[in-house]
């Protein structure tokens, strides 16, 4: 069995990029908008400042008081030359409306491609992409169940795979999971801790747990303990270290292009 390391992938994807920015006469700049302390969210920036850091980009951490300063800020991130790349870390707050927070950012900006308007394509579904191709897992004549409809993994890397000519299939955390039995990749992004079980997935899957949730103030997955146990699968990701390293790897991808 595989398993999808995506942090030694994300290392060599780390060192071309720490090259290509130090032969850059301006440094690229991402920005980083949040409205809260939310676990999930605050390790997540912490992991992209630290990229940031190590391959010379400059990254600014914005925390938002509110709805009004969340696009007061954008709005004077996308004015601001010396910016180069836009994000909006999510979840947001109940009650901010996320569509319009987002399509605030300047589409050239937009580096995580959540707003639609921009030329990158999702950064967690790109990175998806990239681990698969990483680890020669061939997509052609698979089956493939994406369980989440989200903004950032189910509605991207549907367009994306069904565009390249794949058969998926979406799947709502709400349908009958038990299905998942019948499909050869099973790629999960809900944030619903131990959603998939292990009766769910059937020897020789592929699975890619994209979902992250804070249970406990411990980071989870969508898929339970058991199915990582297992010996019979083709490849899965594990606990740490999968999906994760290679977004922040892509997103970086996408400031450096933007500069």
């Amino acid at each position: 069995m595989k398993i999808l390391n995506g942090s030694e992938l994300a290392g060599f994807v780390k060192e071309r990029q720490a090259n290509l920015v130090a032969e850059m006469d301006k440094k690229p700049k991402l920005v980083i908008v949040r409205d809260s302390y939310n676990p999930v969210i605050v390790k997540y920036v912490e992991l992209k400042k630290r990229y940031g850091e190590d391959i010379g980009v400059v990254v600014e951490d914005c925390l938002a008081d509110g709805e009004d300063d969340l696009r007061e800020k954008i709005l004077v991130a996308n004015k601001d030359a010396t910016v180069s790349g836009i994000i909006v870390q999510l979840p947001l707050k109940d009650g901010v409306d996320t569509d319009k927070i987002l399509g605030l950012i300047t589409p050239e900006k937009d580096v995580d491609g959540l707003s639609g308007e921009g030329k990158f394509d999702s950064a967690t579904a790109t990175a998806i992409n990239w681990l698969l191709a990483g680890y020669d897992i061939s997509l052609a004549d698979k089956k493939i169940a994406l369980v989440g409809r989200g903004r950032l993994v189910g509605k991207p890397l549907y367009k994306i795979w069904n565009n390249s000519g794949y058969d998926v299939t979406i799947f709502h955390r709400g349908d009958n999971l038990e299905d998942l039995r019948n499909f050869d990749v099973v790629v999960t992004a809900t944030g619903a801790p131990h959603l998939i079980k292990n009766e769910m997935i059937r020897p020789g899957t592929v699975v890619v747990d994209a979902g992250t949730a804070s249970e406990d103030g411990v980071l989870v997955g969508d898929i339970e303990e058991a199915v990582r146990e297992r010996e019979d699968l083709a490849a899965i990701t594990p606990k740490i270290g999968g999906v994760g390293p290679l977004t922040v790897g892509v997103l970086f991808e996408n400031v450096i292009a933007a500069n």
